[in-house]
């Protein structure tokens, strides 16, 4: 006697084919990292490509934010996160010449993260890999970049990869996210319009040790701000991580200008640092990062869905882009597993997780706008004068207002929860680290 073939049937013959999977995840970043940890542990098949060999770069936003460590929470990880080595800062303040004003107090928020974590961004991604790896419904390919979307019928099905030993591979999908980034390939392939903001701003990245004996200040993250300048410095325990920012297209008058003129300003904004600046000694050891704002009118197309900065490119200012990644992903597993599970992505439930996050998308980056046009803009023309803005006078004088900034730094609007419980059961043991599988 024949029997019919279940739904539940063709999803597990369809998770024994490595060629096939119910979700394709296109970036290794937080975006895609958190969609494949929640999705996997809701018991989608779900596969995530990232290009390198392994997470460690440059450019990578290094904060873990309230609500991010609340979603942690939420799935039992925020404790064995927290092991990780991290500082973890309860207010940001700015430098100026009058002084140091706080600009966000965590300490005034709800709930029991009232502080801003900063970890490097590589030891964050190889903890998500690690726990989504306990799941066996989870698979990570390093060294595996996605160049072109599959197409049948009008529907995306999956991407056209390279692999790590150079040869090239499929994978069909029943959905497609592209968290590729701000140079999405997957965007550019699906022909999605984009709508560019502008930014007055480029970002030289560069690290300065703090020296031994140096005393910590009393931010964890601070912003040195003078005319024509503003240095922002994150604190690692040994070292500052540095954020200089220029005006758009001035970089190559920077360093036509010689590494001297560089820490000669470096030191007018940092005095007393003349052994740190010192250990600046090549170009080669200042990055740039272009700074871009950007966003999708539409998220979607049959078959895939963009989250994160291939979505929305968003503006350094405030460090908020790796949380909307992280809050983009949140939603997505929620909406999208129960259908994923019946082997389903109509482009209808695609088109709810923009919906979900367009107007914290579309909020942040309209304040981000008018921060670069009222103050960044003016003050690196040197139109502003070096004198403290009346915003960070207001805030010192009423400190009760310090925790509007960090709720919006620290939490957004429409923050994601995960209400459910897992569906797959990990492993007995995460695995030391990720590896392709």
């Amino acid at each position: 006697m024949s029997s019919t073939p279940t739904e539940e049937d063709d999803r597990s013959r369809a998770t024994a084919d490595r060629s096939r999977c119910d979700a394709v995840v296109v970036g290794g970043g937080p975006a895609g990292m958190v969609l494949g940890l929640l999705l996997a542990r809701s018991g989608v098949d779900v596969v995530v490509l990232e290009k390198h060999a392994d997470f460690f770069r440059d450019f990578r936003g290094d904060t873990v934010h309230p609500s991010t460590l609340r979603l942690l929470d939420d799935v039992g990880l925020a404790g064995a996160f927290l092991a990780l080595p991290h500082q973890e800062v309860e207010r940001l303040g700015v430098t100026t010449d009058d002084g140091e004003f706080t600009l966000a107090d965590f300490r005034r928020l709800p709930g029991p993260f009232r502080f801003l974590t900063f970890v490097p961004q590589w030891d964050f991604l190889t903890f998500l890999a690690g726990q989504a790896s306990r799941y066996p419904h989870f698979r990570l390919l390093l060294g595996a970049e996605a160049v072109a979307l599959l197409r049948q019928d009008g529907r995306v099905v999956g991407v056209r990869h390279t692999t790590a030993d150079g040869g090239t591979g499929e994978l069909r999908a029943t959905l497609t996210v592209a968290a590729d980034g701000r140079d999405s390939r997957l965007r550019a392939d699906a022909g999605l319009a984009v709508r560019e903001f502008g930014a007055p701003m480029d970002v030289l990245w560069f690290r300065l040790p703090r020296g031994a004996g140096s005393a910590r200040p009393p931010f964890g993250g601070v912003g040195r701000l003078a005319r024509g300048r503003l240095l922002v410095l994150i604190d690692r325990g040994d070292y500052w991580q540095c954020a200089y920012l220029v005006r758009k297209g001035s970089v190559e008058e920077v360093r036509a200008a010689g590494l001297d003129a560089f820490r000669a300003d470096l030191l007018r904004l940092l005095p007393g640092t003349e052994g740190s600046v010192a250990a600046l000694r090549s170009w080669d050891e200042v990055k740039v990062l272009s700074v871009r704002l950007d966003r999708l009118s539409r998220w979607h197309r049959p078959g895939l869905l963009l989250i994160g900065d291939a979505a929305h490119a968003m503006s350094p200012i405030g460090g908020v882009g790796v949380n909307l990644a992280v809050q983009d992903a949140a939603a997505a597993a929620r909406i999208l597993a129960p259908w994923l599970r019946r082997g389903r992505a109509p482009s209808p439930v695609l088109a709810r997780v923009r919906l979900r996050r367009v107007l914290p998308t579309v909020v942040t980056q309209r304040v981000q706008r008018l921060v670069q046009q009222r103050f960044v803009d003016r003050l690196l023309t040197g139109d502003r004068p070096a004198g403290t803005p009346v915003v960070l006078r207001l805030l010192q004088r009423w400190p009760v207002l310090q925790g509007l900034p960090a709720r919006v730094v620290g939490v957004g609007l429409l923050p994601e929860r995960v209400r459910s419980a897992p569906l797959s059961a990990p492993r007995e043991a995460a695995r030391a680290g990720p590896g392709p599988t």
